[in-house]
């Protein structure tokens, strides 16, 4: 029903777009950047009605303003971090919903990254778009919330259906599965996984999507078994 289109902006930002085939509707995830996102939209003769913002933080902003004014489209973004995002259109949070065309997006409060960070759920479409939440293998670094509030987090991401595609903004897989070997050394399913992403990061392939599935079973901070224990394990990865 909804095509997600992948693009590569800055060092290693994704920003995503999702296409509504049945309305036409078309919404740019957290831009990085404003002149990728027109070009590719331009090239696939998609109008961009909306941004959908899961936080404050620039690489996930920085685009606003420019798509806004080419496109006129609406701006959606968390309603605590309204100060800080000074495009924004129509605010959300928790409980409350988006649409992409008859599509319905559940809006999920995740804070800890960053104090008022959401997620989008599209459970009629079997996708999540997270910000930087939760990676492949990783989650956000604990910029302005605690341990317990990112596992909680991981706890509920990991309760939606396994199937469900997770969009999540950066290419740190690599990374994360260097670590998640060290934070696991007997997860095979770790070890697996970490080959399978260098043989695709040595090809240049990108590593995202990935699934709840895969990360229930491969991700170190999704596997925590406590807040302490996730704690633990992001202030070791931070000196990774």
């Amino acid at each position: 029903m909804i095509e997600v289109v992948r693009i590569a902006a800055l060092q290693d930002n994704y920003i995503w777009m999702a296409h509504d085939d049945a309305s036409g509707a078309t919404v740019v995830i957290d831009p990085a950047e404003a002149q990728p996102v027109l070009d590719e939209a331009a090239r696939r003769g998609w109008t961009i009605d909306q941004i959908w913002n899961t936080h404050w933080h620039g690489d996930h902003t920085g685009g606003n303003a420019a798509i806004k004014a080419a496109t006129g489209c609406t701006i959606t973004g968390p309603a605590a971090e309204a100060d800080k995002i000074p495009t924004l259109d129509v605010l959300v949070d928790e409980g409350d919903t988006a649409q992409l065309g008859a599509i319905a997006a559940q809006v999920l409060a995740v804070p800890a990254h960053t104090a008022g960070h959401i997620a989008y759920h599209l459970p009629a479409a079997g996708i999540a778009f997270v910000g930087d939440t939760l990676f492949a293998m990783g989650c956000g670094r604990l910029f302005e919330g605690t341990a317990a509030q990112m596992w909680a987090n991981m706890q509920r991401l990991a309760a939606l259906p396994p199937e469900t595609l997770v969009y999540c903004a950066h290419e740190y897989t690599l990374s994360n599965a260097r670590f998640a070997i060290v934070a696991e050394p007997d997860n095979r399913a770790v070890a697996a996984r970490l080959a399978a992403v260098e043989a695709a990061r040595s090809r240049g392939e990108a590593t995202v999507p990935t699934t709840i599935a895969d990360e229930r079973a491969t991700n170190p901070f999704m596997r925590a078994g406590s807040a302490e224990e996730l704690g633990r394990r992001r202030a070791a990865k931070d000196a990774f």
